[in-house]
């Protein structure tokens, strides 16, 4: 993609001439240069769209008018999106969720009520984390399942209690060290409604096609993933893994370490 964007933006790669990639500055100045040549090849593209369906979902699912400057083939998207997500009622919508347990966190896309037949054919009914996709869902399914697993494990989180602009440098750093109360540290948390901890809902939209599908997210599998995944991340600081590698040679009748040789 940042060939074809390169091929499309020669601009960017007269900028590049005479940038030394050994220098610090130039370094810096490259890589931005070749982000915006893979916005130019449309490397981009897939997600902006897909962040603008899910815009357009959460219109539907507020019950509010859709923009008049949507377009036929994302209005049979949302079509789809409405005649397939009938059966559930949304409770609430993009909330902020943290586990400390496993020092993560994240936003959830809907908590949405469902009562009718369970992932086994048998009833069901209850609040559910439901999240939905606009790409392809063939690949990456362990990875939603244990993302919605540590949603419905997650604590409501109100960041606004301690608010700080984290594009000034200074004021973050200054914030960092900033020191408050257990009281006002456990006042920015709340608990989420009761919600089904065993299975999830992935809504399929997938961008373009007018078809919406359901499936069924195991969170009890999702959950384990997850647990495992903070294990891999704290193992990560394991040092040890590799010793030099040292034995005695001859050399003209001396012997020397390898290590030294």
């Amino acid at each position: 993609m940042v060939l074809v964007g390169a091929s499309r933006r020669s601009d960017l790669v007269d900028r590049a001439r005479g940038l030394d990639p050994d220098d610090p500055g130039d370094k810096k100045a490259l890589n931005l240069l070749a982000e915006q040549a893979k916005d130019a090849g449309g490397a981009n593209d897939k997600s902006r769209r897909g962040t603008y369906l899910h815009d357009l979902t959460e219109y539907v699912d507020r019950g509010e008018p859709l923009p008049r400057s949507i377009s036929g083939e994302d209005l049979d998207d949302m079509a789809a999106y409405m005649a397939t997500t009938a059966a559930l009622t949304v409770i609430a919508v993009e909330q902020f969720v943290v586990v400390p347990e496993l020092r993560v966190g994240g936003t959830f896309d809907r908590l949405s009520y469902y009562e009718g037949p369970g992932p086994d054919g048998k009833p069901i009914k209850g609040n559910f984390i439901t999240d939905t996709k606009t790409g392809n869902v063939e690949y990456g399914r362990l990875k939603m399942a244990a993302q919605l697993a540590v949603y419905s494990r997650g604590k409501l989180y109100d960041h606004t209690r301690f608010p700080v602009n984290a594009s000034d440098k200074k004021a973050f750093a200054a914030w960092k060290k900033t020191e408050f109360t257990a009281e006002e540290a456990a006042s920015a948390y709340s608990a989420l409604p009761p919600v089904n901890q065993d299975w999830g809902i992935i809504v399929h939209l997938p961008a373009g096609t007018g078809t919406c599908e359901l499936y069924w997210a195991n969170l009890n599998i999702g959950w384990r993933l997850a647990q495992l995944a903070l294990t891999i991340r704290q193992e990560r600081s394991t040092k040890g893994a590799l010793v030099p590698f040292v034995s005695q040679v001859t050399k003209d009748g001396v012997a020397f370490d390898s290590a030294s040789v």
